[in-house]
């Protein structure tokens, strides 16, 4: 069996701390059993190694995030990079893509697509080991996990199952529903509908054929080609909706999708997560700051409080997803970015009126790490050492620079920086466009 993990996101839902680079599953609030803060997606992987499914996993995220996650997972797991975000369906497919013709894998065997974003006990992953007995014995072509609902949610998707089932292990699933409205849950429920745990698995055969009958390509390179003009699709309504024979096991433990601040702040181990101050009064409500500055919340339950230097949120827990409308037809400039060889923080942007902008970053390099060899065509750098000890090769000749060190690159020409000890640095970014992916990269390691 292998396994996929759909990663990525716009980054708008836990905003100000999420972004187009830095997304939520990326946010290390949560807190392993030991008391270390983890990532969702450090957590899902350490759970995954613990049952012995980590060395057949593969992650699908879009290019932008292919450094911080490869920074968060190691070196171990292949990484399939997205041109374009596209949705699950897409992003499903572009991975089938890769095993059956980058990977070979035998089309007899199960691919299980999971979410990134689930908060699960590890008896959870326990479970995926029984999806290829499943399929086999079913003779299903797609399988499912859900679970048994809590609340008549209007947020989450509901199967329901055949009764009576065909055996204990699993049922056949008569109906699946997206989203319903709290009436019609309500119903389902009665009807012993569960949760959709957002977990797919299916023989690698079916996809295939799936991909052959609906007209789209099932070459990798072809999907990428054309990845620009796909539809924005989810695997549920693309497939999962328009499939026959599909059967559902259920998982009786504890599940939660950690799409919102009210799910979120549910797992933390402290109301305050950065500085700040809560009063007895401001019952259920959070502050997760990641700015130098205290916040207070005095007599107001309910709400998150979330700040760092793109922005501050002060909403209603309930309300708070309605940031995304708000941020819909914005693209904010992505102020802290963590890269596979350290972090970024932009300290200030301007753009005058002529076009031309300024941009001023703070970056930290760990030691022995390196940026790409790479060029910018419509930016200039001027690089100043803080401190530590830094290597800049710059149209293959080396600089060593030392803190108060500066050194100007102009647009065009080929660099890249190492930091021979711990390194922090300020770059003033000066050209047109600066928001946008200026950069061509011609080696990772030099």
């Amino acid at each position: 069996m292998r396994i996929v993990l759909l990663c990525g996101g716009s980054g708008k839902r836990l905003w100000p701390l999420s972004n187009e680079i830095r997304s939520k599953v990326f946010l290390k609030l949560l807190k392993s059993q030991d008391g270390v803060s983890e990532s969702m997606i450090g957590r899902i992987c350490r759970q995954l190694d613990e049952v012995g499914l980590l060395q057949s996993t593969y992650i699908v995220t879009h290019q932008s995030q292919m450094e911080i996650t490869r920074t968060y997972v190691g070196e171990h797991i292949p990484i399939i990079a997205e041109p374009y975000k596209r949705g699950t369906f897409t992003a499903a497919a572009l991975a089938i893509s890769y095993l059956h013709e980058k990977i070979q894998v035998d089309p007899n065997e199960t691919i299980c697509i999971l979410p990134v974003d689930t908060y699960v006990d590890t008896a959870f992953f326990q479970l995926l080991h029984c999806f290829p007995e499943v399929l086999s014995r079913s003779n299903a072509d797609l399988a499912l996990l859900g679970t048994k609902p809590i609340n008549p949610s209007d947020q989450l998707g509901y199967i329901v199952p055949v009764l009576p089932k065909e055996c204990d292990e699993y049922a056949f699933v008569s109906q699946f529903i997206e989203k319903p409205n709290e009436k019609i849950a309500i119903s389902l429920i009665e009807h012993h509908a569960m949760w959709n745990c957002g977990v797919f698995a299916f023989p690698l055969k079916f996809m295939l054929t799936y991909l052959h009958n609906s007209g789209f390509p099932d070459q990798f390179d072809t999907w990428l080609a054309n990845y620009e003009n796909l539809a924005n699709l989810s695997f549920d309504r693309e497939v999962v909706e328009h499939t026959q024979s599909v059967v559902v096991l259920g998982y009786e433990g504890f599940w939660s999708d950690l799409g919102s601040w009210t799910t979120l702040c549910s797992h933390f181990e402290d109301r305050v997560i950065g500085l700040g101050r809560i009063s007895d009064d401001a019952v259920n409500s959070h502050i997760v700051n990641e700015l130098p500055y205290p916040i207070k919340i005095i007599g107001v339950p309910d709400i998150i409080v979330a700040a760092n230097s793109n922005g501050i949120i002060i909403a209603n827990k309930d309300k708070a997803n309605q940031i995304k409308e708000i941020l819909a037809d914005i693209s904010p400039i992505p102020m802290y970015a963590e890269k596979r060889w350290g972090s970024y923080r932009i300290i200030d942007y301007w753009k005058k009126d002529d076009g031309n902008e300024t941009m001023i970053k703070k970056v930290n390099l760990t030691q022995g790490n390196n940026t790409s060899y790479h060029q910018h065509h419509n930016c200039q750098e001027i690089v100043t050492i803080l401190s530590g000890c830094a290597e800049i090769l710059m149209e293959d000749k080396l600089y060593m620079l030392q803190a108060g060190d500066a050194l100007q690159i102009p647009a065009g020409i080929k660099h890249g920086i190492k930091a021979v000890t711990h390194l922090e640095l300020m770059e003033v970014v000066l050209g047109k466009e600066l928001a946008q992916e200026d950069i061509t990269r011609y080696a990772i390691h030099w």
